[in-house]
């Protein structure tokens, strides 16, 4: 994450989206009396608010953990999926 003043961000605005968007990259706006904020991609925003719903939610954290801990631990079988 880097921190850019909004009096730079204004002057090079197209050029600090694209760093966002293309390099994966969140920006701190500074401003002069505080109250930073922070730009990001619509992409990386989504999957962060995903982020939250998924530790928010025990039922869903638990059965995804539970997954993971059946695949490091071999403990899951192959199968093929049915045609319909």
């Amino acid at each position: 994450m880097i921190a850019v003043p909004s009096s730079q961000v204004r002057s090079h605005f197209k050029e600090i989206c694209d760093k966002v968007v293309n390099d994966v990259e969140s920006v701190i706006i500074t401003r002069t009396r505080g109250e930073n904020v922070v730009l990001m991609s619509e992409d990386e925003y989504n999957n962060m608010m995903e982020n939250f719903r998924i530790f928010s939610n025990p039922d869903i954290y638990n059965k995804i953990k539970s997954g993971i801990d059946q695949i490091e631990n071999s403990k899951f079988s192959k199968r093929d999926l049915l045609d319909e």
